[in-house]
């Protein structure tokens, strides 16, 4: 990681559309495993592609709680994927961190994803939470306290915004956001 602290102060209470592009370039870690944050989406709850749409389940509750929290669950009952909690408590929105560019911990990333190739390490949100070992048990854990670290930015980067992809409800609203040239992109923007 930088040498700058971690994000203590960054603005989590804020829309996840808003939040969203801010999170290009941050570094992000879990017990010194992670890199550089290359690729999220947002969600609301008005949002039709949003797990919280429909309201408070069991399922998504730690959407609904503290802002500035993780919120993990299961795709398709396979892969973690791994959100954070934005707006205020019981509003019900969320940042998917969809892609990292690989920089800490590499080794330990490649034996759990057993793929050499960094491109494939973390491109991708079931690929991040299996690089980074994130699971369940870490769902309404803090962001910005151990075992994770978030640092900002070290500069200005340069976003990107497009439709989401990996959904069928809202599939023109355009809250993806990735680093322009990044070749650790999920996938390319149109």
């Amino acid at each position: 990681m930088t040498s700058s602290s971690p994000i203590r102060s960054f603005r989590f209470e804020e829309d996840a559309w808003l939040v969203a592009p801010r999170l290009i370039g941050a570094m992000l870690s879990l017990d010194g495993v992670g890199g550089r944050i290359v690729e999220v989406e947002a969600y609301d709850r008005s949002d039709p592609a949003s797990h919280t749409f429909r309201g408070p389940t069991r399922r998504n509750a730690a959407m609904f709680g503290p802002p500035g929290r993780a919120y993990v669950y299961r795709s398709y009952g396979i892969h973690w994927c791994f959100n954070i909690v934005c707006r205020e408590e019981g509003h019900g929105a969320g940042v998917l961190i969809r892609a990292l560019e690989p920089l800490y911990g590499i080794e330990r990333m490649r034996s759990r994803r057993r793929v050499d190739a960094e491109r494939l390490l973390c491109a991708g949100p079931g690929r991040i939470c299996e690089a980074l070992g994130i699971d369940f048990g870490h769902t309404g854990m803090p962001v910005a306290t151990a075992p994770f670290e978030l640092h900002p930015p070290e500069g200005p980067v340069d976003v990107l915004a497009g439709p989401r992809i990996g959904i069928s409800r809202a599939v023109d609203v355009p809250w993806r956001f990735g680093l322009a040239g990044s070749p650790f992109l999920s996938r390319r923007f149109p």
